[in-house]
């Protein structure tokens, strides 16, 4: 009985399992833990993850049933509580006044490491603007796994998460990525992988890609090859279940020189008008709208418009 005549609570077990008995989770201090769990290997996660989930006063997470899976696999029996895109208005507030209180957050993703597409962001930041301690618990990312294992340049890389789902919305922003100079990784969901891949290989040519499907887990596949084959094979029926990540390779002349120019031109011009080639293209690679609409009648005039054979 405490002091107020309320309950007292038993205090509970901060221990985790590991090598096959329970492990003392060091004492936290107050703050924002951003905790990289694994994506798909339980074994992936690290002996500091562990310490942190056990430790901390909460754990944050977008679906609980996703997270207590990992926290029994490991005998942690420390507290859940939703924070997703849906509530993350309503959650933050009580997650802040819990970092006000002295108290620590562990805020973990569903997969891989938070704030990557998912909402912690505006956590994160607010916990910074109000002073809090915000510390960084590194590990599992199907970012840079895919990146390290897809066999394509790795010096430079830009990540764009998820296409938009429209056809329309989609190409428009293949388009805005054309003469990025870097490897491309995108996010993308198996039913929407084979419509994706065709407005990429129709966009982007014959690039070298890879699709990374399942990464970590038993049925891990790693599909390499120019875009267009692999946009066909897809097409075709091949296996789209699972978690999927897209590693494109950059531009080979950085597009933007003459040639570069007018192959994305021809390609722009198989689907759209000239108009909103010329501005599509324009847009990609900064040059003048003038210059490019010149290249853009020049191949028109020679006829010279449909996708290189």
């Amino acid at each position: 009985m405490t002091s107020d005549g309320k309950l007292a609570r038993a205090p509970r077990s901060r221990h985790y399992m590991f090598g096959g008995g329970p492990v003392a989770a060091p004492s936290l201090p107050g703050g924002l833990y951003l905790v990289a769990t694994p994506i798909g290997n339980l074994g992936d996660i690290s002996l500091r993850a562990l310490e942190t989930l056990a430790a901390a006063d909460v754990i944050a997470c977008e679906d609980s049933r996703v997270t207590r899976k990992l926290i029994e696999h490991y005998g942690i029996a420390t507290q859940l509580t939703p924070y997703h895109e849906h509530n993350a208005a309503e959650a933050r507030p009580r997650l802040l006044a819990r970092l006000a209180d002295g108290q620590s957050v562990a805020l973990v993703s569903d997969a891989g490491t938070p704030l990557i597409s998912d909402p912690g962001y505006k956590l994160v930041r607010a916990a910074c603007a109000a002073g809090h301690a915000v510390t960084a618990v590194p590990g599992a990312s199907a970012v840079l796994t895919a990146l390290s294992a897809a066999g394509l340049p790795t010096d430079r890389f830009f990540f764009e998460g998820f296409l938009p789902p429209s056809q329309v919305a989609r190409q428009r922003r293949i388009a805005a990525l054309v003469s990025i100079p870097a490897s491309l990784v995108l996010f993308e969901s198996g039913p929407r992988l084979p419509a994706a891949l065709a407005d990429l290989a129709s966009t982007l040519g014959s690039r070298d890609a890879a699709i990374c499907r399942e990464l970590t887990k038993l049925h891990e596949e790693i599909r390499r090859g120019p875009l267009d084959e692999l946009a066909r094979h897809y097409a075709a029926g091949g296996e789209t279940r699972g978690e999927i990540v897209i590693v494109v390779a950059p531009p080979r002349g950085g597009g933007k020189n003459a040639d570069d120019i007018d192959e994305l031109l021809r390609r722009a011009l198989a689907r759209v008008s000239v108009k909103d080639a010329v501005g599509e293209v324009a847009f990609a690679t900064g040059r003048p709208r003038r210059e490019v609409y010149q290249r853009a009648l020049a191949l028109t005039k020679d006829g010279d418009h449909g996708l290189p054979s």
